[in-house]
């Protein structure tokens, strides 16, 4: 009998132990998972609010770049004209310098090349007549008198 119980209460032991265990495992292990991607999560976002932050910073340094290059250039064209104005030796050499300074500032748009009409292939000889002799005839290029 009592051999009996043991063989009934020790597997019965063992599977109390091993659910409780089990238990204390899942209740343990799925918290540490979970806080170590909400950490990596967190460390994610975290470059990403950098990153974000380093492009508005870039171009926001850009435009105002280009804003210093904008009024660089103005006083370039207005030291231009104030030099053209006071150095001139007479009224049409100033109007003409004047005229160069302004019509550099405001250019009109290129055109774009337009490609040839002629579609026909280069050739890699010189064309000839029908009845004139080629270039390899001994009388090309002679003169008769």
């Amino acid at each position: 009998m009592e051999l009996s119980l043991l063989v009934w209460l020790l597997p019965t032991l063992a599977l109390v132990v091993g659910v409780v265990v089990g238990f204390l495992v899942a209740r343990l292990l799925p918290n540490a998972a979970p806080s170590s991607t909400q950490r990596q999560l967190d460390d994610i976002q975290e470059r990403f609010d950098s990153y974000q932050n380093e492009v508005v910073t870039h171009f926001n340094s850009t435009a105002a770049l280009v804003k210093k290059l904008t009024q660089s250039y103005q006083e370039v064209q207005d030291h231009l004209a104030d030099g053209a104005n006071r150095l001139a030796l007479d009224e049409l050499t100033r109007q003409r310098l004047l005229a160069s300074l302004h019509s550099e500032a405001v250019q009109a748009p290129r055109d774009r090349l337009t490609p040839p009409k002629d579609t026909e292939v280069p050739r890699d000889y010189a064309p000839k007549a029908p009845n004139a002799p080629g270039m390899l005839d001994e009388h090309y290029g002679l003169k008769r008198n």
